[in-house]
Order: structure tokens, then sequence, then C-alpha cells
């Protein structure tokens, strides 16, 4: 067998949440590249629009669907709706994030829950939903959840962020030991320091980017295209036995502390 079959996603039905700019939309041209057909969400439709042009740039097949992750039943509808159009599912992306930095001692309930809601309630029942359409139609599947380094470290005026990316971290354990006897495996990625819309605030000061690239071994910050290999090999046969993994992409930042 040629070892980079294995990576190949031709045939496969995938649905990437928050994929309509930076993170998102990288993952999901990722893999349609690999050769997945995907079906992309997010709550702005004129960017979703940009992304599913993209991907069929490519010449894949991409399904643009609006939605917010905070809303459960509208999560459920929308995993129904992209298995039936794509004519089942078999990857699930859960990377719809919202991050807002404030001091912990002034953060208020409807932060904290807009933050936690979003990143972490999100993830899962988008996790459920999926889960349970794989199962229905008996098909195996993988399920790639977006972590942090802030599920490692702490990072202050992040404390709502930090909270959920840990969450996440401790949801893709227990969801991988629960599912692997569905023949579901869950895993995780944890980007370093990417600069995208949403953290683009930091990367605005000069002394932050200097200071936060002497603590980055490679001495760089990420670039979009350095988390494509990692999600493909979560959602490929490649890792065929990996399941309840982080994975870290983020130049030796972990490592190094």
């Amino acid at each position: 067998m040629n070892p980079l079959s294995l990576f190949d996603l031709s045939g496969r039905k995938a649905l990437v949440t928050g994929a309509s700019r930076g993170i998102g939309r990288a993952i999901a041209e990722a893999l349609a590249g690999a050769g997945a057909t995907v079906a992309v969400t997010a709550r702005e439709r004129a960017s979703l629009a940009e992304t599913a042009a993209a991907i069929e740039a490519q010449g894949r097949r991409a399904v643009p669907l609006a939605h917010d992750v905070r809303d459960v039943a509208a999560s459920r509808d929308v995993v129904a709706k992209a298995a039936e159009m794509l004519g089942g599912l078999d990857i699930l992306v859960n990377n719809a994030g919202y991050e807002e930095v404030k001091p912990s001692i002034d953060i208020e309930e409807d932060l904290w829950d807009r933050v936690v809601t979003t990143n972490l309630k999100g993830a899962f029942f988008c996790a459920q939903a999926a889960a349970r359409r794989m199962q229905a139609d008996g098909r195996p599947g993988s399920i790639v959840n977006l972590a942090s380094l802030t599920s490692f470290v702490g990072v202050p005026t992040a404390a709502p962020y930090s909270s959920s990316k840990s969450g996440i971290l401790g949801l893709t354990h227990a969801l991988a030991a629960e599912w692997a006897p569905l023949s579901i495996r869950v895993n995780a990625i944890a980007p370093g320091y990417f600069r995208t819309a949403m953290t683009d605030v930091f990367y605005r000061d000069d002394a932050w980017q200097s200071a936060m690239l002497d603590k980055i071994p490679m001495h760089r910050f990420g670039q979009l295209g350095d988390l494509a290999g990692a999600v493909v090999f979560l959602a490929s046969d490649a890792s065929a036995y990996v399941t309840g993994q982080c994975i870290p992409v983020d130049g030796g930042y972990l490592a190094s502390i």
C-alpha cells in the first residue's frame, strides 16, 4: 500500500463550523484539497459564500449553511441538513469560536456565557448531532475539535476563553473514550499564535509581537497553511488508530515552557 493513500479523503463528507474566515476557512480548503466534499457553516453569509467559492475553485463541491452554534436546535438541524445534502457525514471539525479579552475581575455573566456557549457548548452539541448521524448510518467518523494553547497554559485576561478551551480538551478525551466502540474517533488540534480576524488586536502591538516571537522556538507566527497537514491527518485513515489526542501546532511553544 502507498502510505500517501491513507491521507486521501476522496468520497468523504465533511462539515466545518466557523468556516467563513481564518482558521476555519483554511481547514475547509485543506479537507477539500485532500478530496472531501465539504459543508461549511458560519453566521456571516457573505464571507461563507467566499469560502464556498474557494473550495469550488479547487473542483470540489461546497455546501454553505448559515448557522450559529450557540443555538442547539439549529446545530442539530444544520448537521442533519449537511448530511442530507452531502449524502452522509464522515468528518466534523468543530472550529466555531469566540474570544474577548478582559480583566477577570471585570468579567460579567453575559461575556462568560457568550464565550463558553460558543466554544464549548456549541462544540459538544455539534459533535453529538454528528455522532448520532454517523451511528444511524453505520459509518465510521472522525471529529476534530479546535483546542488552544490556553487548553494547557494560563493567559491573563482570557479566563472565559481559557476555560472553554480547557473544556474542549476534556470533552475530546471523554468523547473519544465513549465513542470508540462506535468507530467514531475524536481528536483535537491546538493552534499556536496565528494572526486571524479574531486575534488581530494583539498583533497590532509591535512590543507584544516581539515578546511572543521570543517564546516560540521556530521564531515565527503560524501561517494558516501550517494547519492543513494536522487536520487532514486526523480526518483521514492515516490516523485510524489515533483517538483522544491533541496535536499542538505551535512552532514548539508548549515544548519550550
